[in-house]
């Protein structure tokens, strides 16, 4: 059996990209999609392949929403986001609290991951109203049939994020990259501020998941198992050449991964368990910002099959 698949090469997953890594029941097929969330857009609304790494809130919503497809408990990506939001400095923001009764943007989509733990962030850390701020999208959801909160609103035809921030129009926003001197983080010494909350409330946000075709899992019961532990034996020599500082030429991600397995032990925990704690966040939070509409049981959330496994 060969499934068709969208996955980022990482140090993690390079084993399974270059073939070092071989499955017992199935071949992965991988497709090239060099912008990820290109393949996420392509799953949510033409189930275009049979394996899709996916953004966890994308795979939340898309399953409110009816999709046919199913995670794996597998977290390919997880990153810190106390820097996600950035403001223009002449704009009168000196605190989280001031985004409130104020214009926020949003990078692409209401319901992009970054944006919801960052938004949590502000809620859960800061005391920040939510439903005060108007949330100002630069781009349309992947689940087309999604309906965001009455406070969410598109951008103006014709004008950017990145020229309203600049100019003050919107004060703040999440998720926009902008090279500007009056343009700077929110939150002071962001990346430190991520490694604290780890360390001090173990927050280690998850960003993308695995997920699998439906017909699929019903038709081959042991697909999900199998792909989990391939993923896992991927993983696995990863972690210890992080671990003994063997890798040549570090990306921004294995600095982050290396310390936080000094700090917590492995970076890139799988399986239901070891996960269970962010999971029910960032339900939690979904639920709270109107990304889905019911709370849902992590369990529900990835085949029964998959519940014990832990790598």
């Amino acid at each position: 059996m060969t499934l068709k698949t969208a996955l980022v090469t990482r140090g993690h997953t390079q084993a399974l990209k270059d073939g070092t890594v071989t499955t017992r029941t199935f071949e992965f097929a991988f497709e090239d999609v060099p912008v990820i969330i290109h393949a996420f857009r392509r799953m949510v609304r033409g189930l275009e392949f049979d394996v899709s790494e996916m953004a966890i809130t994308t795979y939340l919503c898309a399953r409110a929403h009816g999709k046919r497809f199913t995670a794996l408990p597998i977290f390919p990506m997880r990153a810190f986001h106390h820097g996600a939001v950035v403001h223009n400095t002449n704009a009168g923001i000196r605190s989280p609290k001031d985004l409130e009764g104020r214009k926020v943007g949003v990078n692409r989509g209401y319901t992009v991951t970054t944006g919801l733990w960052a938004r949590s962030i502000l809620q859960h850390q800061y005391g920040v109203d939510l439903s005060r701020i108007t949330w100002v999208l630069s781009g349309d959801e992947h689940v087309a049939e999604y309906q965001p909160p009455s406070n969410v609103v598109p951008i103006e035809q014709g004008r950017t994020l990145e020229d309203l921030l600049v100019s003050g129009e919107v004060p703040a926003a999440i998720g926009v990259q902008v090279e500007a001197p009056g343009v700077k983080p929110l939150i002071p010494n962001a990346r430190e501020a991520g490694f604290d909350a780890l360390r001090d409330r173990g927050l280690y946000p998850i960003n993308h998941t695995v997920v699998v075709k439906n017909d699929l899992l019903s038709a081959h019961p042991e697909l999900g198992p199998d792909i989990f532990n391939a993923f896992a034996e991927a993983k696995r020599p990863y972690v210890e050449r992080l671990a003994a500082g063997e890798i040549a030429e570090p990306s921004k991600d294995d600095v982050t991964f290396r310390r936080v397995l000094e700090m917590t032990g492995d970076p890139l925990p799988y399986g239901l368990e070891p996960n269970r704690r962010m999971l029910e966040a960032v339900v939690q939070y979904a639920l709270e910002q109107g990304i889905i509409s019911r709370r849902v049981a992590v369990e529900d959330l990835f085949p029964a099959n998959t519940h014990g496994l832990t790598a």
